[in-house]
């Protein structure tokens, strides 16, 4: 299991134009092969940020899977237009939260999709 992490620089007279294509384009994230749960948080401190963190069962299932795929195209396409700048996109492996983990934690509420 791995996370992407996304850092999503969105145009700040965009931002809620953004949530509703990003709402429209997720369901092709979500039928993507190996997703495990996907959680979009707005920055408090940057609000023209989003982090989007999103679970895996590998790597591959991320990249080359679902980055190589039509429904990527489709999805980037969707929000793409809303950018500030290239989005940051980088990968954490599970174990990084195994000790900080456990009830309580903010992860607990990506759902896990079998």
């Amino acid at each position: 299991m791995i996370y992407e992490i996304a850092l999503l620089p969105v145009h700040s007279q965009h931002i809620e134009q953004f949530k509703r294509a990003f709402a429209e384009v997720a369901p092709l994230l979500i039928r993507a092969k190996g997703y495990g749960g996907h959680l979009l948080a707005q920055g408090i401190e940057t609000p023209h940020v989003f982090n989007l963190i999103v679970r895996w069962a590998s790597l591959e299932d991320h990249t080359p899977g679902f980055e190589a795929s039509d429904d990527h195209q489709t999805f980037m396409l969707g929000l793409e237009e809303y950018f500030s700048e290239e989005p940051t996109v980088y990968h954490i492996e599970d174990a990084a939260f195994a000790a900080g983990g456990g009830q309580g934690s903010a992860f607990d509420l990506i759902p896990q999709v079998s």
